[in-house]
């Protein structure tokens, strides 16, 4: 199966879904850190960084439901809507964080609110696991090109995003 989205012939969705995990592990680091005693500011900042993450999970959403659209019922498919309603809820709890963060003054982190991250980002952990094997469903053979052989293939003033209709 080929994703529909692309960038130089790799697949986007997989590219998106590491700065949301990114972003609210470093959001749950400064809650942490805030939760923990250091500068009130610390919390403000782990609260916009969710922010942040919330932004970069909706973009990888939309990327993953264009790449399940043409995927036709099968293990794979299954696969990849676990995979979406996973990251989806890991979302979801950062969001209700956010929610109940969003009217205090300081926007700082509560030891609930600190531990609600810490199992969001447990559940994030299954979908990591869920990607990876979703990368070696697509593409168990694939082997990425190191040094100046990477730069084998790149147009020299040509469009190198592709939206293209998967192969049957």
């Amino acid at each position: 199966m080929e994703s529909r989205l692309r960038v130089q012939g790799h697949p986007i969705q997989p590219m998106l879904v590491t700065f949301p995990f990114g972003l609210f592990v470093s959001a749950t680091v400064f809650d942490l850190a805030d939760v923990a005693g250091g500068p009130a500011f610390l919390g403000e900042v782990g609260y916009w960084t969710s922010v942040a993450a919330l932004v970069a999970a909706a973009l990888a959403a939309v990327a993953g439901m264009v790449d399940l659209w043409d995927v036709r019922a099968s293990r794979t498919r299954r696969t990849m809507v676990t995979f979406n309603l996973v990251n989806a809820g890991m979302a979801a709890l950062f969001l209700l964080s956010c929610l109940i963060r969003a009217d205090a003054p300081q926007r700082g982190a509560t030891g609930v609110l600190l531990l609600t991250e810490l199992v969001a980002l447990a559940v994030g952990t299954v979908g990591v696991w869920l990607g990876a094997r979703l990368i070696r469903q697509f593409d168990p053979g694939r082997r990425e090109p190191s040094g100046f052989e990477a730069l084998d293939g790149v147009p020299a003033g040509g469009s190198t995003v592709e939206i293209v209709r998967p192969r049957a």
